[in-house]
């Protein structure tokens, strides 16, 4: 299966990564399936996606929770929430 994963603000920054074109294995992959395999990247990427920060996903523009699941073709966007007023 086939996705495209973007990545906004402080994520994109930090993991040098704006998008990539990601091969999952044919299986069912939801969002905290997906951040726990970027997890193994390293540290970095552990701490991004997997630590104290509040990562945000949204599937094909739309926001999702952790539980949802990634189908083939899809765009995955990752981000930090966000603040302000």
């Amino acid at each position: 299966m086939k996705i495209k994963l973007f990545y906004f603000a402080r994520l994109k920054e930090t993991l040098k990564y704006s998008t990539e074109d990601l091969e999952l294995p044919d299986e069912s992959f939801t969002i905290l399936k997906l951040k726990a395999l970027l997890a193994k990247r390293g540290d970095v990427w552990g701490q991004m996606l997997m630590g104290k920060l509040k990562v945000r996903a949204a599937i094909n523009h739309e926001l999702v929770d952790d539980k949802a699941v990634i189908n083939d073709g899809d765009e995955v966007a990752f981000f930090p929430p966000v603040t302000g007023g």
